[in-house]
Order: C-alpha cells, then structure tokens, then sequence
C-alpha cells in the first residue's frame, strides 16, 4: 500500500477512442486515470519493495491508497533530488529524460556554431528544462514562446532564457525576428499549429525541428502527428530542415546515465525547477484542465499527502 503525491502528466490523448501512439492505450468506462506518482509503501508482500522504501511508477492511479504490483514500481533514492520527490515526476523523471535527450538527440545543438534555439510551450515541465539544456549544450541564445507575462519573466529571470514571447498579447512573427535577426538553428516543438507554422518559416537552412508535442492540436479530431500545410512541407523541403517524431521511450538504454546527469544539474543549480503544486486529491480534475489551457508553470504536481 502507498501513500502518494502524484502528478498530472500529458495525459489528453489517453481520452481519445485513438490515442496517436502504440506504447498507451486509452481510458475505458470506470477505469481508474492513472499517470506518474510517487509515494512511500506502508506494507509490501513483494520482495522487490519494503516497507519505507520510496518508489515511483508511470501507471500510480489517481487514488490517496493504491494497492500495486511490484513490477510497476521503482524504488528511488532521495538523495538524488536533496528530497524533492516531485522532481522525480519532472526536472529528474520521464519530464526531464524528454527534454535532455530530445535537445541531444534531434536538436545537433553544437558548441561555438553561434545557435539560436527556440522553445514554444516553455514555460511547462519539459519546455523549461529544454530551453535550460539548449543553452547548456551550447545555444547562444534561447527564445521562449509561452502565455503570459509572468511565465515571460520567470524564463529570462528564472531560467535563463534569452528572451521570451507571450503569444496571447505579442506578434509572433515581429518579436522572433527582433530576438533573433538571422533565423533559427533548433526549435523544440511542444505547440504544433500556427505557432509552429510561424517559427518554421523562419528557420535557417539545415535547421531542427525537435518533435516534441502537440498540444494546441489534442481536442481536434487528425491523426498524430497533425498533418501539415503544404506551405510548411514545402518550406521544410526547400530549407532541408529535419523534423522527425521524438519519443523518449526509445531511448531508454539511456535513461540511467540520463537521470545522474539530470540529476547533478539540478543539485548543482545549473537546471532550475519550477513546478506549481495543489493540495488535495479532489482538485486534481481542475489541476488538469488548468494545466491544458496554460494555468501552470512548470511541472504540475498534485500534493496528497506528506
């Protein structure tokens, strides 16, 4: 049995009859919504988990007690986070695996090549950990695109970004080409649709696109990806700009060398974390819509119990 603080994951396309991707499959009538959680077991039967040990699952259910299998749970060290659980459901779980190894793996950041990396969704879990790795990686500059002026100033005072554009108030297409005059190398898409129509036609040739999400596009009924205009398609083809589906899950051969490095960033304050916790398992429902139209910064967290 566990006693959990949980976390609200990107969980919109597990309530779509097709979820899009074939390593999850959607929620059925009366089936408990589950996403990543940690917790401390209060009695095991199991020989991989004891009494006191703290673990973490992908599959926690959304319940104050669970009771689990074994094999669903890892045991994980406080130590790792100098005892912020939650972060081993973002800057230092499967959040900060996606970000790190998606700049490394789809990104070509490379040191002293003057690059300029744009993140649209920034100010969420993964965005604010991509745009802090992209300038560790070497970006000379890290351009935010999120949906507010707090969240604007959280990534340049917080995180370290370049500059940052609220899409709700400012002209996307002026505000890119003022922070960045010569185009863009490498953009970590977490948005899809026209905002990321608008900063594909101002990337440079032999540029990045890290496909990443998609999440203005979840609630439309189109196959993901999302297809794109033939304006877009075109301009990929004539700029030779890559674009190719990032999906941590095959990466994780890479995923313990990953994490100690995550986690070494974190510890050492090169990686800042911001999160936005609520208390209480009977406000997770409004915690999740909040977090699908833009309320959080950062990794939302579900606080139930300490």
């Amino acid at each position: 049995m566990c006693r959990e603080s949980s976390s609200t994951q990107d969980q919109r396309c597990r309530m779509n009859e097709d979820t899009g991707v074939d390593y999850v499959t959607p929620w059925q009538p009366s089936e408990c919504v589950d996403g990543g959680g940690v917790g401390v077991v209060e009695s095991s039967r199991c020989s991989t988990c004891s009494e006191g040990d703290m673990v973490t699952s992908f599959n926690w259910p959304w319940q104050t007690y669970a009771v689990m299998k074994g094999s669903v749970l890892q045991k994980i060290d406080p130590q790792l986070v100098d005892g912020h659980l939650s972060y081993f459901l973002g800057a230092v779980g499967i959040t900060g695996l996606t970000a790190l190894l998606g700049v490394r793996e789809k990104g070509n950041v490379t040191k002293g090549a003057n690059q300029t990396m744009v993140v649209s969704g920034a100010a969420g879990a993964c965005g604010s950990i991509a745009g802090q790795i992209g300038r560790l990686d070497g970006c000379v500059r890290v351009v935010g695109i999120c949906g507010s002026d707090e969240k604007c100033k959280a990534l340049v005072d917080d995180l370290g970004f370049s500059a940052a554009i609220n899409y709700r108030r400012e002209d996307i297409p002026t505000r890119l080409k003022e922070c960045r005059p010569d185009g863009i190398d490498v953009y970590f898409d977490n948005v899809g649709g026209a905002i990321s129509d608008t900063v594909i036609t101002q990337m440079n040739n032999d540029s990045h696109v890290i496909l990443c999400g998609q999440i203005s596009q979840y609630n439309k009924d189109v196959p993901y990806p999302p297809p794109l205009s033939d304006e877009i398609k075109e301009t990929l083809r004539r700029k030779n700009i890559t674009r190719e589906r990032f999906t941590v899950l095959n990466y994780m051969n890479k995923a313990e060398a990953t994490l100690c490095e995550l986690s070494q960033r974190v510890k050492s304050g090169q990686i800042n974390v911001l999160e936005t916790v609520v208390n209480g398992i009977e406000n997770m429902g409004d915690a999740f819509c909040s977090m699908m139209t833009g309320g959080n910064i950062g990794k939302q967290i579900i606080k139930i119990s300490e």
